[in-house]
């Protein structure tokens, strides 16, 4: 049974006072942006209204030149929602998943980094095609043996790419090229998502840390 924003808005609206504020913060923003997102009547749109609610859940305070810590900061948030998902949830999801969109953006070059780095003339085609192969292999193998964060790393990892198309002007919206990931990943996300407000809200009392840009009174 999928979860939608009205579930766990009225949850949220319920238990909020007795969380912390970076909690508080986090859940009501990414709630905001998950109910835009099922509004939503376009993929493009669709796509980064969810990614603007997953962030708003992870996110942390990232300092100029630390770029490296905020992918850090990213495989931990997975790592401890995986720890928490008591009841495995998010490897059934990927499971379930895994047949259709997931496989199909793992096989989508478009939407794997260094074929575009391969494009720009910075490595060799047999190396974005060997990087390609390894990163499918270690996707299939992490599912293979149940490691639930390092397959949503490198599924997270390609809509990242799909992400920075989007956001930095690199596609036309509503384009007939890009549709297939688009879809997929929209599709992936607006799954994804929900459960992982779900698990923060089913633990209240885990370490969340405080959110990016807090609420400040004029």
């Amino acid at each position: 049974m999928s979860i939608t924003y009205s579930d766990l808005k009225a949850r949220q609206r319920a238990e909020r006072e007795s969380h912390s504020e970076g909690l508080a913060l986090r859940t009501h923003r990414a709630l905001s942006w998950l109910d835009r997102a099922e509004q939503c009547e376009d993929e493009d749109g669709k796509f980064i209204f969810l990614w603007i609610a997953f962030n708003a859940a992870y996110a942390n305070e990232i300092v100029e030149g630390e770029r490296a810590h905020e992918k850090k900061t990213f495989v931990m948030f997975l790592e401890k929602l995986v720890e928490l998902d008591t009841e495995d949830t998010l490897y059934q999801l990927i499971w379930s998943e895994f047949s259709g969109s997931i496989r199909v953006l793992l096989n989508n070059q478009f939407v794997f980094e260094p074929f575009w780095e391969y494009q720009r003339g910075n490595i060799s085609q047999e190396q974005w095609k060997s990087s390609f192969d390894s990163a499918r292999t270690a996707a299939n193998r992490a599912l293979a043996e149940h490691r639930t964060a390092d397959a949503l790393s490198i599924i997270l990892s390609r809509m990242y790419t799909l992400r920075n198309q989007l956001v930095h002007g690199g596609a036309t919206w509503n384009s007939r090229v890009n549709r297939d990931q688009l879809s997929d990943c929209a599709r992936f996300l607006g799954k994804l998502v929900p459960q992982i407000i779900k698990l923060m809200l089913d633990n209240p009392n885990t370490l969340w840390g405080d959110a990016v840009y807090p609420v400040v009174e004029s």
